[in-house]
């Protein structure tokens, strides 16, 4: 798949706009009468503005490219960042008009963001914790809680993400798929971890899941999520390390952190 240097620009300049709006919504801790050295813009507005730029720079430019690990590193919402992203992304732009970057875009490897939405699930759900002025955020105690944090994150990467579909009935019950990336025909399963939830209880309820999905018309693979903050599992690689080589090809459990 190719863009035109054309599209390219234009993308890269209607975030430029979104960018420096963004930068309007400074503030400073000094503003409520807290000590500090930084001021910040806001952190609603500049993750998702941040995520959203990584992934289209990260689409046409190498990992190694200067640009992308000067904006790997510009992650907090810091005004300085905010500026410094805008100021690379308008490189960017210039270099691309200049012919200098290729427009080639690599295949996107759905896998891969994947893996990193789930790697960076905990940190996110830990950031939410601590807001300005002590405002009320989401608290992630159950399976709900997780999914809608991932359904937030998700609509980052991909335009059709579909919740509560149902997959048919098996063996006398039916189960409600969590997310269905519709054009890429990846169902997404959550489940968080509890209490009385040990090793073996998760792995029976993974492996009738994994079953039951397999009659959906629309799931050509299972990506079964499981969230373990507390880390209640006494083996979370061995349950990972079975499932996945049984299933191989259609089904993968990832269990974070752990």
């Amino acid at each position: 798949m190719k863009l035109t240097p054309e599209q390219i620009q234009k993308e890269i300049a209607a975030l430029i706009d979104e960018g420096k709006i963004i930068l309007n919504t400074k503030w400073s801790p000094g503003d409520y009468g807290v000590i500090s050295v930084n001021t910040y813009v806001s952190f609603e507005k500049y993750t998702p503005w941040w995520s959203k730029a990584r992934n289209f720079l990260g689409l046409f430019l190498s990992t190694e490219n200067t640009f992308l690990t000067q904006f790997d590193s510009l992650q907090e919402n810091h005004l300085s960042n905010a500026s410094a992203c805008i100021g690379i992304l308008e490189s960017v732009n210039e270099q691309v008009s200049k012919g200098f970057v290729n427009s080639e875009l690599r295949p996107e490897d759905v896998s891969e963001v994947l893996d990193n939405v789930f790697t960076r699930f905990h940190k996110v759900a830990r950031q939410l914790r601590t807001r300005h002025s002590n405002r009320a955020t989401i608290e992630v105690n159950d399976e709900y809680d997780v999914q809608d944090l991932l359904h937030a994150v998700l609509l980052l990467f991909f335009d059709d993400v579909r919740k509560e579909e149902w997959t048919p009935s098996y063996a006398g019950g039916s189960s409600r798929q969590d997310f269905l990336l519709k054009t890429e025909k990846i169902v997404i399963e959550t489940k968080k971890t509890r209490e009385s939830m040990r090793d073996k209880d998760l792995g029976e309820e993974l492996i009738i899941d994994i079953d039951r999905y397999k009659a959906h018309p629309d799931c050509d693979r299972l990506i079964c999520f499981v969230y373990d903050p507390e880390g209640r599992l006494g083996n979370p690689q061995g349950i990972m390390n079975d499932l996945n080589k049984q299933h191989e090809g259609f089904a993968k459990v990832i269990i974070r952190p752990n």
